[in-house]
């Protein structure tokens, strides 16, 4: 059984609110996990089936597995940090051969977070309180190398953001005390992300749709294309009429002269940064 997922919405800055508790924001993809006489269904937010991608997770150690959800967030840890790393997940995400999924279990296996049940036992629980259906959770599921509980505080999110920022991890999500699961954003979950700053110079941009090439000491690191507001754009544009260098089929090259604050997630191996946001022009 498929049940949507409730969705966040995004805030800047953390805060402290006694009617809310604040959990790690675990540095994975959200996953479905049904249980429905003894068969495990794992399904992505967006209703893909992955449950031959992930066989540890197969055996939920659940207290009763004839009928429950649950929802969470699946990742993968760095053997060599021990940390969340994003790309391994995503690796693990398009492993599709039955063999090369084998190795990957072992070179690279997974773990479940889970922060919600949303059925037991046929019970639907999603129009009871956060706590209660934390409580259930923290009842029903027994924690292993592939299952753990994710933690939570109440009223204290600046506080476990700074722990957060310190451990240079994703963020945190803030959740209403009171919330019932909806399968949708409506405000009662809320993220902030714990983002990285640096300045870069722009290299060039895209031909056919929007897009500023990133370059730091001369070697590309990505390419923004998110939030960055009309008049930024015209004044670049109009500026790098006097400054352009070449072009391409795809892009078209200047000086790199022009520099911009970018906010980031983190850097991939590959030393392209992650999902990098406009911010401002650094004069």
């Amino acid at each position: 059984m498929f049940i949507e997922p409730m969705l966040l919405e995004k805030r800047e800055t953390p805060f402290d609110d006694e009617r809310y508790i604040f959990e790690p924001k675990i540095d994975g993809h959200r996953m479905i996990i049904s249980l429905n006489k003894g068969k495990t269904q794992l399904f992505t937010r967006h209703r893909t089936d992955v449950t031959q991608q992930y066989p540890e997770l197969h055996n939920v150690p659940i207290e009763d597995n004839s009928g429950a959800v649950l929802d969470g967030e699946v990742a993968c840890i760095d053997p060599e940090t021990g940390s969340i790393d994003f790309e391994l997940i995503q690796q693990r995400f398009m492993t599709r051969k039955p063999m090369a999924i084998m190795q990957a279990m072992v070179r690279q296996p997974v773990i479940f977070f889970a922060f919600d049940i949303l059925r037991y036992k046929g019970e639907d629980l999603r129009s009871k309180p956060l706590p209660e259906r934390k409580a259930i959770l923290s009842r029903v599921l027994e924690e292993n190398k592939h299952f753990s509980l994710v933690i939570s505080i109440r009223g204290a999110g600046i506080s476990m953001f700074n722990a957060i920022k310190e451990k240079k991890l994703e963020g945190i999500v803030a959740k209403r005390i009171q919330s019932k699961y909806v399968g949708r954003k409506n405000g009662d979950w809320i993220k902030v992300i714990n983002y990285s700053y640096a300045d870069f110079h722009i290299a060039g941009y895209r031909k056919n749709q929007f897009g500023w090439l990133l370059q730091e000491q001369g070697r590309p690191v990505g390419m923004i294309d998110l939030y960055v507001p009309p008049e930024h754009k015209k004044a670049f544009y109009g500026v790098s009429k006097s400054i352009l260098t070449g072009e391409d089929r795809n892009f078209v090259y200047v000086k790199p002269g022009i520099k911009a604050r970018v906010r980031f997630r983190n850097w991939y191996r590959s030393g392209m940064l992650r999902s990098p946001e406009f911010v401002e022009f650094v004069i």
